[in-house]
């Protein structure tokens, strides 16, 4: 039998520059990028003051500058920690030294989420800023960065689909002789484009900044479900499989329903501020 028509892989390579021993990633530049982005996003937010009561935001421009460190310490930590301990934790107890090459991939959204969620509350107790507000500034512009970081999957050749006959469909060079979702630019595309959209018209068109734990509850909320939505396209983790006998369950799964829960609770409870 031939082999169902695909589209070809286009061959990038994953690092975009070597500069003596130093190798600059795509996977790399994904987190930088969202990052920056996610810090210039959040100051413009508390500088627009019509999207706050009474004009006055409830934290300065130079709160966040000093943040980003806390930020990016709590993402390549939590997200490092996370994908070991929940993904592949028996390879890294036989080599320990492999922690620490974050270059190859190997990050946890969820854990990168808990390490920020630690951070956001220890900096917000420090300067006396409400955890939520800054929960809620942040969460804005952070999908950005996680589309660009599945795009940076897409190109390290890693997280690729089920095998498919779709149109679109791929075949990955590492992905055995199978045709596949390119589930990286679904998770792009959901995670990244649509859930930026609808934060966006949520603080601008809905004023929802007004009303803490809202837009960092529809962030939580609009991941998880984009997450286990995409997890019916995407191939699970080799050393992981399938969960509990199941042939769709999968870890990826498992860690976002509890997201999808939280994300209803905080927006159902939310109240503007006027009223707290």
């Amino acid at each position: 039998m031939l082999p169902l028509a695909s589209l070809p892989f286009p061959s990038i390579d994953p690092v975009i520059v070597h500069i003596g021993p130093l190798t600059v990633h795509w996977y790399g530049v994904g987190y930088i990028v969202g990052i920056l982005f996610a810090w210039w996003y959040a100051k413009r937010l508390v500088t627009n003051a019509s999207l706050w009561p009474d004009g006055k935001p409830p934290m300065k421009p130079e709160d966040l500058d000093d943040f980003i460190v806390w930020a990016a310490i709590g993402v390549v930590l939590g997200g490092r920690t996370g994908y070991v301990l929940f993904y592949d934790l028996a390879r890294y107890i036989a080599h320990p030294l492999d922690i620490f090459a974050v270059w190859q991939g190997g990050m946890s959204f969820h854990g990168g989420l808990l390490g920020v969620i630690l951070a956001m509350t220890l900096f917000s107790l420090k300067r006396g800023i409400r955890t939520w507000t800054l929960f809620d500034v942040v969460a804005a512009g952070v999908p950005v960065g996680l589309g660009l970081v599945r795009v940076a999957n897409f190109i390290n050749l890693e997280l690729w689909g089920r095998p498919s006959d779709v149109p679109w469909a791929i075949e990955f060079p590492n992905g055995g002789p199978f045709n596949r979702h390119p589930s990286q630019i679904y998770e792009a595309l959901l995670e990244g484009l649509v859930l930026f959209l609808v934060l966006r018209f949520l603080t601008h068109s809905r004023l929802k900044l007004r009303t803490p734990r809202f837009i960092g509850g529809a962030f939580i909320c609009g991941y998880g479900l984009s997450r286990i939505f995409v997890e019916f396209f995407r191939e699970p983790d080799q050393q992981l499989g399938y969960l509990l006998g199941t042939n769709w369950l999968t870890m990826g799964m498992i860690l976002s329903s509890p997201m999808v829960l939280a994300g209803i609770w905080a927006m159902a409870t939310a109240k503007p501020m006027a009223q707290q």
